[in-house]
């Protein structure tokens, strides 16, 4: 699993690279892909960021073209944030051979075999979520670092960590 976990980690990094934005960034996109579109708050909710954070995030997304952001129509106090459809395309572009390979992948398995890593997948992810939540609950012990998603441990060089 920590090696499959890593080369998804490996192919997020290089498709945030290639649409210019952070791993954060690119998360935030993902959200928006599945065509729906979202609240500030909602997002934030999702990322697991402050909406301070939210909003900084979204500023530069939408300076780079990837998301618009309008009133919402029925509370004007709020507002609504979507993937643009340039970006939509671009990313689908980037992923689409990824996801027909996946399929011929399911092809060499069983409904039955499917559903059984179905259940493993479901529950992993409802592990993880429980798990995730509770490090989000917990007062961290060192400076908050900003910025996407960073390899754990101290930052800067070797030399400077004795």
């Amino acid at each position: 699993m920590q090696a499959y976990q890593g080369v998804v980690d490996d192919f997020d990094r290089e498709l945030a690279r290639l649409l210019g934005v952070n791993e954060t960034g690119l998360r935030c996109l993902e959200l928006l892909l599945k065509g729906e579109e979202m609240t500030p708050g909602r997002l934030a909710s999702r990322l697991g960021l402050a909406t301070s954070s939210v909003t900084t995030l979204l500023d530069r997304l939408e300076r780079l073209g990837h998301l618009t952001r309008t009133p919402h129509p029925t509370d004007q106090r709020r507002t609504l944030v979507r993937i643009t459809p340039h970006t939509s395309e671009r990313a689908f572009g980037l992923i689409a051979p990824f996801l027909d390979d996946s399929a011929r992948v399911l092809t060499r398995f069983t409904p039955e075999q499917l559903e059984l890593v179905a259940d493993f997948l479901t529950a992993s992810r409802k592990t993880t979520e429980v798990h995730l939540q509770r490090l989000r609950d917990m007062s961290a012990t060192s400076p908050k670092r900003s910025g996407g998603r960073q390899a754990p441990g101290p930052r800067g060089s070797a030399r400077s960590r004795t």
